[in-house]
């Protein structure tokens, strides 16, 4: 028996990321997110009261890295002045490098790293909903805080209003500290450059850039220890909830793509190995006629018998019941 060859099933492709597409995402997840902060202001007493509150578990558990670090920046103008710029620039400038990075250079891990950040940024916009805090710097002189960027705003372009830029201060939101997206990005940032820089330079800035990050943090007294350690739970919330997050974004998308008609082109089956565009059958036959063409029922001039098909008759020669009448005839 002649056997036929099972059909290949091949699986379809994942669609391919396109900046396109991606560039609107991460814009509208950074909206998102400065939106989120400005929405979610809180009373200022509350916010104070959840400042005065996280001091007092630090107390508990004897953690006073904020006061040393923050004298330190306060005396020193040449660590102070370096940590006011790393603390208003670079959470803005080395995430979106990494994220370019990876999309350019490990696009393999680029969708799963991306959502992981995205995931873990919405958690915090419910942290800062739930819990407005004030930061150290807020609080009154009798805490022992100085708020250096204030100190320092003479060498930078911001003002005494956290890293805003002078006058527009009140485009953000001064008691979303709770918690540390500053150290947070800047884990995600570290863990990006560790499993995929593939250097060793880039595997140290890995571990350097998120421990020098919450130093910073504390010493210019925008966040306390346990708003750094906040926003590292909040990347390990995000990271498990970052599989999840895919699967259902698939699923939508699959969804929506079955909700699209599908658009057939009338050429598809032309040139099929099995049935030709030049055939049709009618009701009740197993084999396919050839359609009427100019030289005849599927042949050109000059086609030999092989040309027509298995078990058709050859063009120029009697069928079996014509040389059977002809017999007779004779």
């Amino acid at each position: 028996m002649p056997q036929t060859e099972a059909p290949r099933i091949e699986a379809a492709p994942r669609t391919r990321l396109r900046w396109w597409t991606e560039l609107p995402l991460i814009l509208l997840v950074y909206a998102c997110y400065s939106a989120g902060r400005l929405l979610a202001r809180g009373d200022v007493s509350r916010a104070v009261d959840h400042g005065l509150a996280i001091l007092r578990v630090e107390k508990l558990l004897h953690l006073n890295a904020e006061h040393p670090l923050n004298r330190l920046f306060t005396r020193e103008a040449w660590l102070g002045v370096p940590a006011d710029f790393w603390y208003a620039s670079l959470h803005y400038l080395v995430t979106p490098a990494i994220l370019v990075w990876l999309f350019r250079a490990r696009t393999a891990h680029y969708r799963a790293a991306r959502t992981w950040l995205m995931t873990s940024t919405f958690i915090g916009l419910i942290g800062f909903t739930l819990l407005p805090t004030c930061p150290p710097r807020l609080l009154t002189a009798g805490h022992g805080f100085v708020d250096t960027m204030a100190q320092y705003s003479s060498y930078g372009w911001w003002g005494g209003q956290a890293s805003a830029p002078r006058g527009l201060g009140g485009m953000t939101n001064q008691y979303a500290a709770m918690p540390s997206l500053h150290v947070g990005w800047a884990l995600w940032c570290g863990v990006m450059l560790w499993r995929y820089g593939g250097t060793r330079t880039a595997k140290a800035t890995g571990v350097a850039y998120p421990l020098l990050t919450a130093l910073v943090v504390m010493g210019t007294a925008n966040h306390y220890f346990l708003d750094a350690v906040a926003g590292v739970a909040v990347m390990g919330g995000g990271l498990l909830l970052a599989p999840f997050v895919m699967r259902r974004a698939d699923r939508i998308g699959a969804a929506l793509a079955d909700r699209v008609p599908a658009v057939t082109g009338l050429s598809r089956g032309a040139g099929s190995p099995v049935v030709s565009g030049g055939c049709q059958t009618s009701a009740g036959e197993r084999i396919p006629r050839q359609r009427k063409a100019r030289f005849g029922p599927g042949a050109e001039p000059g086609a030999s018998p092989a040309d027509a098909g298995d078990g058709a008759p050859g063009w120029g020669l009697p069928s079996s019941s014509e040389a059977e009448s002809l017999g007779k005839a004779r």
